[in-house]
Parts: structure tokens; sequence; C-alpha cells
């Protein structure tokens, strides 16, 4: 049997290869077990002592990208011990077998690592939206949005450079070098996608809105769903869904509807011209006594004009914003028909001998 185990096959002997296997194979069995130590390790190294805030959330994202990681590492350890096979020793391209599976290792490694700093970072930006979402400010929230993607961004390019350092060998000394050299041609390549990342920070550390605030801009009106690092997510009125660079988002004319203080309504009545002076100094007051309700804050009623085709009054009224925009709506209509039947108890006619009221609202 000890004879058997000692045979040499493809350069390393019976032995050794059962021995990496059965290492193979407990490392399998135990993997959890080592993840969930070490994820718990990790935990107790970054938590302050005596508080297990979010261990569960941070258990699940860690544990998985943690569980493949070590097991491939083991399974790299126990394999170095094998000997490389003379057999096996061929180029291809003028890269060798040995050197072809170390880039697959290393490429391999890398990525379950930078797996592993994506969820790190997943589970931080956890912690910071459950602190954001304790304050009644939005922007904390998107902040914690906008940081999360920069810094799986950041890892990213890490991973690229680990790469191209680790699997292709390449120098990356010479890599930033050449990027000083041609930094100005980007620049000017990416020169939008630059003033939109700008444009970002502005939006974040300005604030002139945050995620679900109302706006218009371009034209457009809708609802802030989501601020990127290029580009701003708006739901519109019409529930489209639009993406409008941040760089248009700060240099045009944005008007952030959800900070207005109150709400404005204005009727413009024009008046038949048969109605008498007499008429209009009894509505006038009439029209003022409809609009003295608790909604209504301040109101203005008065002639704006006369000429040849009309009296006009103008009627304007505003309402605070602790009423929902439904209200408002069935506040401005109860308005309208209140001056419609004072028109007809008064015979009043409007201009034209319509009874419509002409009504310009701005919500």
């Amino acid at each position: 049997m000890k004879d058997i185990l000692q045979t040499q096959f493809l350069g390393n002997t019976i032995a050794l290869y059962l021995e990496v296997f059965g290492v193979i194979v407990i490392a399998f069995i135990i993997k959890r077990i080592l993840s969930k130590y070490f994820a718990g390790l990790i935990f107790r190294l970054f938590s302050k002592p005596g508080k297990s805030f979010h261990k569960k959330e941070f258990i699940d994202l860690i544990i998985g990208p943690l569980d493949d990681f070590i097991f491939f590492l083991i399974i790299i350890i126990s394999l170095d011990k094998l000997s490389m096979p003379a057999e096996l020793n061929i180029t291809f391209y003028k890269a060798s077998i040995k050197d072809i599976l170390d880039a697959v290792v290393h490429t391999v490694l890398i990525y379950l690592f930078i797996r592993l700093c994506v969820r790190f970072v997943k589970y931080v930006a956890i912690i910071f939206e459950e602190k954001a979402n304790l304050t009644t400010d939005q922007s904390d929230n998107q902040l914690v949005v906008f940081f999360r993607d920069f810094f799986k961004v950041i890892i990213y390019i890490i991973g690229v450079m680990l790469l191209l350092r680790f699997t292709f060998n390449y120098d990356i000394s010479k890599l930033i070098t050449g990027l000083s050299l041609v930094g100005a041609a980007i620049a000017l390549a990416t020169k939008e996608s630059l003033e939109n990342l700008i444009a970002s920070f502005i939006i974040f550390f300005d604030k002139p809105f945050t995620t679900g605030d109302l706006v218009k801009v371009q034209g457009f009106t809708g609802t802030v769903e989501k601020i990127g690092l290029r580009s701003t997510r708006i739901r519109t009125d019409h529930k489209t869904y639009i993406t409008v660079p941040n760089k248009q988002m700060v240099d045009t004319i944005l008007d952030n509807i959800s900070l207005r203080t109150q709400r404005r309504a204005e009727i413009k009545l024009e008046i038949d011209l048969s109605a008498t002076a007499a008429q209009l100094k009894e509505i006038i007051p009439a029209i003022k006594n409809i609009l003295q309700q608790e909604a209504i804050e301040t109101s203005t009623v008065f002639l704006s004009d006369t000429g040849k085709n009309a009296h006009i009054i103008s009627v304007e009224y505003y309402t605070g914003m602790h009423q929902t925009l439904s209200d408002f709506i069935a506040l401005r209509e109860a308005i309208n028909f209140a001056v419609i039947d004072l028109l007809n108890k008064n015979n009043i006619e409007l201009a034209g001998a319509s009874t419509d009221v002409v009504v310009k609202q701005k919500v």
C-alpha cells in the first residue's frame, strides 16, 4: 500500500494527490463555518464594543463572496504543493500553461476580492441610509446613493488596475505616466461627462432640489426619482420617465415647485359692458366675502381694467401648502361655482353673453 501511495504520476506522488484532494474536500465542508467566523471577526473589528449594529445584514451581504474567496484561496494554496508535470510544459503564443493558469488564478482572486469590497460598500450604505431616514432632509438619502455608486466605481477601477498588474504583468506606473500625457485629450473627449459629474457634486452640496421634489425644468414638470453621477431621472406629470443631464439641471432655470410657500389661484372675470358701476361695486365686496375662508390666507379682488370689450375684475387668492392638491382643486371649484351663482343672482352677464368663468390656474 505504501508503495502505491509513493507511485509517481504526472510528476507527483499518489499520496500528495490524495492529500491535496482531502484538503479541498475538508475546505468545501467547513467553508461556511470559516466564512461565518471570519465575517464575525471582520464585523467586530469595524463595530463598536458592545454593539451589534446590523450584524445580520452584514453577515448576509459578506458571507457569500467571503465563502467563495476563502474556498478558492484554499484550493490555490493546496494545488500549489503539486509540481507542474513536464508533459504540460507547453507554450501558446509565447505564454506557457503555467503562465496562463497563474493569470486565471489572479483574475478569479481579484474578481472575488472586488466583489467582497462592493458588498462591504453596500453594507456601509445601508447603515448611513438608515441614519438618513431619521431626518426629514432628503438630501442625506441622495448623498448616500451618490457616494455608494461613486465608491463602487472607484473599486471597479482598482480592480481593473489590479488585473493589469497581476494578470497581464503591466507596469501600472507607466500607465499612470501615459495617462498624465494624454490627460488633456481624455478631458476634451469626456468634457460633457466631466461637466455632468461636477454638476452632480453641485446638486448634492448646493441642494437646489432633492429626491422626491416636484420640479419644472426644460419645459417638463415631474418628480425627481433619482440623482446619479451623470444625470437626474424625473417622473413627469404625464407619467413618462425622462433623463436630464446634471449639467442642464444646474445651468438652466429650475423651478422647485415643492419649495413654494403657497398655492396661487387666479380668476379673471370679463364682465359685459351692460353692467353698471353700482353693480360692479356691489359684487366686488360679495366676491371678497366668498373668499373669507379658513383655507385662504390672502386674497385680492379689484376692477383691474375696463374698455370697449369688457369690464375686467381680477380675483387672486393664496392657500397654504398644508393643503393637499386634491383639497386645493376642490376649494377652487367651490369658489368658481359661488362666483357664477353670485353673477346670476345679480343678473350680471359675462362679455359675449357667456356664462363661463375664465380661470387661470398656476399649480
